[in-house]
């Protein structure tokens, strides 16, 4: 009991909109009963059972409008068992009523005015139509009586008008009344998720490039399937209610035939067929049979034949205003129905009930034999049975079916439509729209783009919401991968600067000088390098540091440093020794290599003859230089040839000096 309980106080909570909806509906569905029991009890000539449907209809849309409209004429055919065939004319004004609503058509008074008359003439033509067919008289000429049509149309039409104004005037009252903000959140119950902005309302009603959208497809699908069920259910009806009908017919024609048979003396039969109505007994029997006939108005004929090879030999031929009757004795030829019978005829045997429709209108024949005290069949007694009131009654029925069927199908595909519009196409294209427009060019944005999926709160309780969840942690997730990766290129870039960077210096160290040397490796094994090689050696750095201490030979150092990159650029220049720096020059540089280095060596002269620097501030290094030839099989060679010139370079300047 407990868990039940607890089902029923979840079910309740999780689905609290649509039960908000639902009781609204029911509301209006009382309102809409209490106009018709309001019309009854006084006798009102208008019906007032449409201002709950003309009200919910403007404020929730098709599908509560169409429920409201239906109910209503389901309920009140307890009262009025005919009111459940004009559902219809209800669904009818729930239609249009949400359709001019969301076009505007409720916001002003002067076009609450112009859509008064569309609506009633709509409800008039409909409800017209339904009565007039619900009356058709034996002929199906009715049918086509346009005269009769717009009679009818404008007798509705006149007790549609007081009735339809005054319930689209009181809706437009009320929705004055009622806030925005409220009609707003209306407009969410029964929703399977979250309001939908504007802007991602109008995205994902653009229309697309499918070939056809998840939406007609469905569409299609539930409107074939639903016309095809109720084609076929109204097609059943129909057959059943018209076999039992025909049974019906038969039973009663039976019955009738059998008072016929009782009244025929098989010993007196040749002596009727001689002496017709001279003979004895001829008009007592007679007149019982115009008796038997005037008991039923759907009785045509009533006739009793001897088969002979040759034809039927009339015993008894009822008059009837429009043919006269056979004298007793003529021959009549067999009909062409009966060809196939003759055998059974002539047999004696029961025929089985025919049924035609000819010249003499559409007939149920009934031929009954009677037999003598020796089981000998002396004649048959027949009767031919009016089929019209079948006919007439079966068009009935299929009216009455179909417009019942007419409003539950269309509130069937109304309310299915506004389940898969909510619980399938919505969340599925809410989706499609974030996924599209996720964009990834900034963390802020990226987090933006998740709050905005989970804002869409889809609660579907199924497998679209299974698909959500799903969805939202994946990109959730693949956010946070994003970042942690993006964090971790950032750690190891920084990694692999730290370890391709003198710690001192900040320009490029012996690790990055090998992997540059690597790459020169490959340029000199596809034949086409083109760079040179300087190799630059500091002078006094020892001096410096044993003199003024560690501090100013680092900063001598970098001193030195900042000269060699200002001359050939530092993205050319590796430290890889204590006091020794290499520079690759490629590319432009590569012809400018002899100049670049000239211009370094008058660095270091002007610097050597400026009395006013400081001893760690007059940088002192030797350089060598040596460009790829032809021969050289790797860097290794280029560099070699450059340490050795620097190292003539070193002993030239030594030379030179004086202190």
């Amino acid at each position: 009991m407990t868990k039940n309980f607890f089902r029923i106080k979840n079910f309740i909570r999780t689905n609290k909109s649509s039960l908000k909806l639902a009781i609204i509906c029911a509301a209006c569905v009382a309102v809409n009963v209490c106009g018709c029991v309001l019309v009854k009890v006084f006798h009102l000539s208008i019906y007032l059972d449409t201002i709950g449907t003309v009200f919910i209809s403007a404020l929730g849309g098709y599908v509560p409008g169409i429920a409201v409209g239906f109910l209503t004429n389901l309920v009140t055919s307890r009262f009025e068992s005919e009111e459940i065939y004009y559902g219809i004319v209800n669904v009818s004004i729930a239609i249009i009523t949400a359709f001019l609503y969301r076009r505007g058509y409720f916001e002003k008074f002067s076009k609450v005015l112009m859509i008064i008359p569309a609506t009633v003439l709509l409800a008039s033509f409909t409800g017209g139509m339904i009565t007039e067919l619900l009356s058709l008289s034996n002929s199906f000429d009715s049918l086509i009586s346009l005269r009769k049509i717009f009679e009818r149309v404008l007798e509705k039409f006149v007790l549609e008008l007081p009735d339809k104004s005054l319930s689209i005037l009181l809706t437009f009252v009320a929705l004055k009344f009622i806030p925005q903000e409220l009609k707003q959140r209306f407009g969410t119950f029964g929703k399977m998720q979250a309001p939908v902005s504007s802007e991602m309302r109008r995205a994902i009603d653009v229309k697309n490039n499918f070939v056809a959208s998840l939406r007609t497809k469905m569409i299609f699908t539930l409107m074939s399937i639903t016309i095809l069920v109720a084609f076929f259910i109204s097609l059943i009806s129909y057959t059943t209610y018209r076999n039992n009908a025909i049974n019906e017919r038969e039973r009663i024609a039976d019955g009738i035939i059998t008072m016929v048979v009782n009244e025929i003396d098989p010993k007196r039969v040749d002596d009727f067929i001689e002496h017709g109505h001279q003979a004895e007994g001829y008009y007592e029997v007679e007149h019982k049979l115009y008796k038997i006939r005037a008991s039923n108005s759907d009785i045509k004929f009533i006739y009793v034949y001897k088969i002979e090879p040759d034809g039927c030999r009339v015993v008894f031929d009822l008059d009837t205003p429009a043919i006269p009757a056979s004298e007793p004795g003529e021959l009549q030829e067999f009909d062409e129905s009966f060809y196939p019978l003759l055998s059974d005829l002539f047999a004696g045997r029961p025929i089985r009930p025919i049924i035609s429709d000819d010249t003499y209108g559409y007939l149920l024949t009934i031929y009954k034999p009677v037999y003598d005290s020796t089981g000998h069949c002396v004649c048959y007694a027949g009767i031919d049975f009016s089929m019209d009131l079948v006919n007439d009654s079966g068009r009935t029925f299929i009216t009455r079916v179909i417009a019942l069927f007419s409003g539950v199908v269309i509130f069937i595909f109304a309310l299915s439509m506004w389940f898969i519009e909510n619980n399938i196409i919505l969340p599925v294209n809410t989706m499609a729209y974030c996924a599209k427009n996720f964009a990834y060019n900034s963390e802020e944005a990226r987090e933006k783009n998740i709050e905005r999926m989970r804002e869409l709160n889809i609660r579907t309780r199924d497998e679209i919401e299974n698909l959500y969840e799903a969805f939202l942690k994946t990109t959730t997730d693949s956010m946070h991968y994003f970042d942690n990766l993006r964090k971790a290129k950032i750690q190891v870039a920084v990694m692999n600067q730290l370890a391709h960077t003198d710690s001192l210096t900040g320009i490029k160290n012996k690790t990055a000088y090998i992997e540059a040397v690597s790459v020169l490796d490959r340029v000199i094994a596809e034949g086409h390098a083109a760079f040179s090689v300087a190799m630059v050696d500091i002078n006094f750095l020892k001096k410096v540091n044993d003199t003024y201490g560690h501090e100013r030979g680092d900063e001598y150092l970098l001193n030195a440093c900042r000269l060699i990159c200002k001359v050939f650029g530092k993205e050319n220049v590796y430290r890889i020794g204590g006091d020794e720096f290499v520079v690759v020059l490629d590319g432009e540089n590569f012809p400018r290599s002899a100049e670049l280095v000239n211009k370094f060596r008058d660095k270091i002269k002007k610097l050597q003859n400026n009395a006013t620097l400081k001893p760690w501030q007059k940088v002192s290094a030797a350089v060598g230089l040596a460009q790829w030839q032809t021969g050289d099989e790797s860097t290794e060679d280029v560099f070699k040839r450059a340490d050795k010139q620097m190292y003539e370079n070193k002993i030239a300047m030594k030379a030179q000096r004086k202190d």
